[in-house]
């Protein structure tokens, strides 16, 4: 599996609306075959920082980087944000989530 963390930094003035910017690259890429998991987070320390966690098959993400919407993202996107984002690219032998050993809730109800 190939795991991606990416983060943006948003020009301040576009970051209450980069969820709606980035929305139509968001929903083509999580209905991407190979596509594990997209998902954005806002940085509790810099509300101007959106952190991108996003998981494909091993043999999908080449196909993801050559789709129609990641070209239209990588064109239209940069005008939003204050700096080049920062990317961690890794293949990780895993198979998805699994239990976190250093922590553990027990179920409740």
């Amino acid at each position: 599996m190939i795991i991606i963390n990416v983060r943006f930094p948003v020009l301040p003035e576009h970051a209450e609306q980069w969820p709606e910017l980035s929305r139509e690259f968001t929903e083509a890429t999580r209905a991407e075959p190979g596509n594990r998991w997209f998902t954005w987070s806002r940085s509790l320390d810099d509300p101007t920082e959106y952190v991108l966690l996003e998981a494909f098959d091993d043999d999908a993400a080449e196909a993801h980087v050559g789709s129609d919407h990641f070209k239209k993202a990588i064109a239209e996107l940069p005008r939003y944000l204050a700096a080049t984002p920062q990317i961690i690219n890794t293949v990780v032998p895993d198979d998805g989530w699994g239990p976190m050993g250093e922590m553990s809730v027990e179920p409740r109800g």
